[in-house]
């Protein structure tokens, strides 16, 4: 069994390798069979070449800061609270809140990244580069040549499959399903009746899944919300409860 510290440091490696622009460091974090969904709802990006594709695409490019505002541990998995800040290479910003989840393997003796689950929305985004003058205009135009050159069209489609899921309707579900619940959530040890009592801030709807940030009566956690594929039906609520950073 891994500490927490061990994972909370494994995930680390990311950030700290993107802050650097060291594309090998940050690639070895991965299992040789592991993922990126980046947004999640978008089509994820498996194994060695396809992440350092993906690397060369979104991360490469720009200047990227990650802006952690608490974070958990459970079993395998660390789950952050967070605004992500990226700088283009046109100079625009961007601000993208985000919660973030990294699931672990063991590989070799070595914890490694089996998926990085990245939930965002990506109409967001789109609106803040849209809206960030000139600099957001020229890296627009400059994004989808790039997507398309290291992605393929495929690829490309793929990633735009980012601008579907619940949305806001899902959002709406998922609130009357956490102020309405009479059993345990999976994960975190939170009573329904804590749960029910939560103050939530952060929606975010990404693909098939509602993240949210929430204040418990025992301090702050996150919550996700998946939805099953076919319908604005719960699937499943997961809490994790985390600490400040």
């Amino acid at each position: 069994m891994h500490t927490p510290e061990e994972l909370l440091a494994a995930a680390q490696g990311s950030p700290a390798a993107v802050a650097v622009h060291d594309r090998r460091a940050w690639v070895e974090l991965y299992a040789d069979a592991g993922e990126v969904n980046d947004p999640v709802g978008s089509r994820p990006h498996r194994g060695r070449e396809a992440i350092e594709r993906f690397y060369d695409t979104f991360i490469a490019p720009n200047t990227i800061e990650f802006h952690i505002e608490s974070e958990a541990v459970s079993g395998m998995s660390v789950v952050r609270d967070l605004n992500l800040v990226t700088v283009m290479s046109t100079g625009a910003r961007l601000e993208v809140p985000m919660h973030l989840r990294y699931d672990f393997v063991e590989e070799n003796g070595t914890l490694k990244i089996a998926r990085l689950a990245a939930h965002w929305e990506l109409a967001t985004m789109i609106g803040q580069l849209l809206r960030a003058g000139i600099p957001g205009l020229v890296a627009s135009a400059k994004l989808t040549p790039q997507l398309i050159g290291n992605q393929g069209l495929s690829g490309a489609m793929g990633f735009l499959g980012g601008f579907r899921g619940v949305g806001s309707k899902g959002k709406t579900v998922a609130e009357h399903e956490l102020r309405a619940l009479h059993r345990p959530a999976d994960g975190a040890d939170v009573s329904a009746e804590e749960l029910r009592r939560a103050r939530f801030k952060k929606w975010i709807a990404a693909g098939r899944t509602v993240s949210v940030s929430a204040e418990f009566d025992s301090g702050p956690g996150m919550v996700f919300v998946e939805f099953t594929q076919r319908a604005l039906q719960v699937e499943t609520i997961t809490v994790f409860r985390t600490h400040p950073v």
